[in-house]
């Protein structure tokens, strides 16, 4: 199909047209092997428009340690909440181990300035973030927090964090509308799906060249408000009439794939979470489907290639993430024993902001939450700098393959 051939083309024009490539760690986000020894590879950084930009360069970033000579009580904490356990846990994981490499090296850097790291578990579902994230804002040593992680999480607790003016940078949670509530101590690490979804629709229409793509969404907040934009942004090439929707916790999608089936479509858009997205391709490829399984950050995850095993190959997925630079990833691996994933590379950024803010002298809430207010400097993935709502002021998507 002529879809399949474009994304061959486009993983070739990456390779020959982005000349960093070869700084980015050799498996996109993950760098771990699924069946087979099928990777998460990025393939390119699109703009809003579906069409290749450069990389940033990640040699300006900034470092965690510091001059080394920072100062700070003993008991300064920051926080991380987010999936730790539970069926969508490795994302969360891959926040949390990025957030404790940035420390670690903060660490070790200033002796006089020890920041310890909170964790909590929310296991991605919103009510239990309603009985996690108190726990947080009660917490006085706690100066600022990494999370919340999903999206569902984050609209159901960011109200509170707001109240409590504790500074919440999110690594992952991509829901157009969370910018959208008046809070005013949260800040959204990597672009929203409001960005993400026609960014990626118009990649499928303008730089594949898809003619006929079928969205499938899952009912969670992320789901739902993804999907809505890619269908934006794919315009007339969404088949409505091939569209489809499942549930959260759902492992039996045959009436899906026969729906997909008989509409033949070039491509698949699955807006959800591995979990599903898993055993969703592998009941697609078992049902005859042959069309490109395309989906988000939300299955942008070794676990979803370890899941879906021969099924997953040619999968493309998108990602406001960006991969793991070579060092970041040998550290990483050094410190955590894993390869990293998506986000890790963002909970590393967004500690990082936390530590030289605190660093700075930054030792009270309302200083922290001003400091990163007014941040403006280049992380490993990206430059750092919030409009008045939490939103980065630029922020592009990333495109990945399983090979």
């Amino acid at each position: 199909m002529r879809g399949a051939l474009a994304i061959g083309a486009a993983a070739a024009l990456a390779l020959t047209g982005c000349s960093d490539k070869s700084t980015d760690g050799g498996a996109g986000t993950s760098g771990s092997s699924g069946a087979g020894g099928l990777k998460i590879q990025p393939v390119m950084q699109i703009d809003a428009n579906g069409k290749q930009v450069p990389k940033s360069d990640s040699a300006s970033a900034a470092d965690p340690a510091g001059d080394g000579k920072a100062t700070c009580p003993a008991g300064t904490a920051i926080a991380m909440a987010g999936a730790l356990t539970g069926p969508d846990a490795a994302l969360g994981i891959n926040i949390v181990d990025g957030v404790k490499l940035a420390l670690d090296k903060h660490n070790k850097a200033n002796p006089g300035c020890k920041i310890e790291l909170k964790q909590f578990d929310t296991e991605g579902d919103p009510q239990k973030a309603t009985q996690v994230i108190p726990q947080i804002t009660d917490d006085k040593s706690i100066l600022g927090l990494v999370g919340p992680a999903f999206s569902g999480e984050t609209k159901a607790t960011g109200g509170r964090l707001s109240q409590n003016g504790l500074v919440s940078l999110t690594a992952s949670a991509t829901n157009e509308t969370l910018t959208q509530n008046g809070w005013t101590s949260f800040f959204r690490g990597l672009a929203n799906d409001g960005v993400q979804g026609p960014s990626v629709g118009k990649y499928l229409v303008n730089t594949a060249g898809y003619k006929k793509v079928c969205v499938i969404q899952d009912n969670t907040d992320y789901g739902t408000g993804l999907a809505k934009t890619i269908i934006e942004g794919l315009g007339s090439v969404n088949d409505a009439g091939c569209n489809a929707s499942i549930k959260k916790g759902d492992k039996d999608f045959s009436a899906t794939v026969t729906k997909i089936a008989s509409a033949a479509p070039d491509a698949i858009f699955y807006s959800g979470y591995y979990s599903e997205g898993a055993p969703l391709a592998q009941q697609l490829k078992s049902g005859g489907v042959k069309a490109v399984f395309v989906s988000a950050d939300g299955t942008n995850d070794p676990q979803f290639v370890a899941q879906a095993g021969s099924s997953s190959k040619g999968a493309v997925l998108s990602c406001p993430c960006g991969p793991a630079p070579d060092k970041f990833a040998v550290d990483y691996k050094a410190l955590n024993g894993a390869e990293p994933g998506v986000y890790s590379v963002e909970g590393y950024d967004l500690a990082t902001i936390l530590a030289k803010g605190i660093d700075g002298g930054k030792l009270t809430r309302p200083d922290l939450l001003e400091y990163v207010r007014s941040y403006d400097a280049n992380g490993l993935a990206r430059q750092y700098k919030w409009n008045a709502t939490g939103e980065l002021s630029n922020a592009l998507i990333w495109i990945y393959e399983v090979k």
